[in-house]
């Protein structure tokens, strides 16, 4: 008996092990993605800085503000792992729910900044500003509706009375990461694209 209570064991830490490396995995080739995307960016810029001038485009104070909101997912999101760790099922729903809410509001000030950029005259086919810009922030955005689609299913499959903590913590705690990378990326998006054009 003890031998197959030794055996389920280690074979659950071995699954927890697989999957955290499958993510790790992932997102090291996703952070040399959103490099790439990032650096094409800013070097296209700095060979055609006259090509469009974001300040006359961008506003500081409504990217700041989707910045914060992320940063304050990651905050709920770290306190879903917590909960999940500790078997606290409500706590853990509360805070992704919150979680789902912020990144909502991101996505809708990502959207709302596109419509009013494409008014103004910033398209894909705007030269290469337009179109780096495009391709590297919707990358991004695309990025934050996987994971707000990954955390409504992990919510609504919580509901089922189906996640317990020592089964589901190491779901939560993977999630937890590809929404904690998304967050960096969008810090670097917003300073070396956004900050740095009213810095310079």
């Amino acid at each position: 008996m003890s031998q197959e209570v030794a055996h389920d064991d280690s074979h659950h830490n071995l699954m927890v092990k697989n999957k955290k490396l499958l993510m790790w995995l992932f997102l090291g080739s996703d952070c040399m993605f959103f490099g790439t995307l990032i650096s094409t960016h800013l070097i296209y810029r700095k060979l055609y800085p006259e090509e469009f001038d974001p300040t006359l485009l961008f506003s500081l104070e409504l990217t700041s503000f989707s910045t914060f909101i992320l940063l304050m997912s990651s905050f709920l999101m770290a306190l879903s792992v917590s909960a999940m760790h500790k078997g606290e099922i409500k706590s853990f729903r509360r805070n992704v729910i919150g979680v789902i809410f912020f990144g909502l509001i991101f996505l809708g000030c990502q959207v709302y900044e596109f419509a009013h950029f494409v008014h103004e005259g910033l398209t894909l086919s705007t030269g290469t500003f337009g179109s780096t810009f495009y391709l590297m922030t919707g990358t991004h955005g695309v990025h934050v509706a996987i994971g707000v689609f990954w955390l409504i299913s992990m919510l609504f499959y919580s509901k089922g009375g189906n996640m317990e903590a020592h089964k589901n913590a190491v779901d939560v705690e993977t999630a937890g990461l590809y929404w904690h990378f998304v967050d960096i990326v969008w810090i670097v998006i917003f300073t070396v694209v956004y900050l740095i054009e009213f810095i310079a």
